[in-house]
């Protein structure tokens, strides 16, 4: 089955500065070494937060603002980018999850943007929203507990009802999350900051690129727009 993901237009109208892209890749479940590759965009990363900290960038400002926005205190509840990079600061080093989460969230940190990777066989189609919760979805946190986005709240909502978000880009959900099971996955990419579009476009051409090196998988990507708010992936 094909899935469509795409931004509702509520969404759109509510965040107009929004740029997105989102990649589909297949094969990814061979156990390969993105560590070197990984770490080159840590450096990166880090070199960049000896100059300033992640809270002055215009990239993680831009989210701050939106999330206030959504009625979000921003330094409670932080994009996952955000995250990543004071993690980084504070750690000096990201966490190892999987070979693909872990070069993905090194991307993430080098453009200081969110960067989502889903595992595809764990959404059910044929609709992956980014769209206001109604307030009956269902997250699976990772720990195991069940919550519930409050009405309003930004989220990924597949056609089950089933949240991968919370917070729109704060926290993914346990349930889609990427592991040695995981064979096709989505990567999504959003930016709020001017010149967003630029990064979004990086982003994917960054991940695509690496994804080939590792895995030699086959990819689709697309950054999508109000004119073109949508991208179909999958079999």
């Amino acid at each position: 089955m094909t899935v469509r993901f795409r931004h509702a237009d509520p969404v759109r109208a509510a965040f107009p500065d929004l740029s997105a892209g989102a990649l589909y890749a297949a094969g990814v479940d061979a156990p390969v070494d993105t560590g070197p590759r990984a770490a080159a965009y840590t450096v990166r990363a880090a070199a960049r937060l000896a100059g300033a900290t992640e809270g002055e960038f215009p990239e993680v400002l831009a989210w701050r603002r939106a999330f206030a926005r959504m009625g979000l205190k921003p330094t409670q509840y932080r994009s996952a980018s955000e995250s990543l990079l004071r993690r980084l600061r504070k750690e000096g080093a990201l966490p190892r999850i999987h070979p693909l989460v872990d070069l993905c969230n090194a991307i993430s940190v080098a453009y200081a943007v969110p960067v989502a990777v889903l595992d595809v066989d764990r959404i059910t189609g044929p609709l992956l929203e980014v769209r206001p919760a109604l307030g009956d979805e269902t997250y699976t946190a990772f720990g195991g507990a069940v919550e519930h986005p409050a009405p309003g709240e930004v989220t990924f909502v597949d056609s089950a009802g089933r949240a991968h978000a919370r917070r729109w880009t704060h926290r993914q959900s346990g349930h889609s999350a990427v592991g040695a099971h995981t064979g096709r996955v989505l990567v999504v990419t959003e930016a709020m900051h001017e010149g967003g579009a630029e990064s979004v476009a990086e982003v994917l051409k960054t991940v695509e690129e690496e994804v080939a090196a590792h895995w030699g998988a086959t990819t689709a990507t697309a950054v999508l727009t109000p004119a073109a708010p949508e991208f179909v992936f999958g079999d």
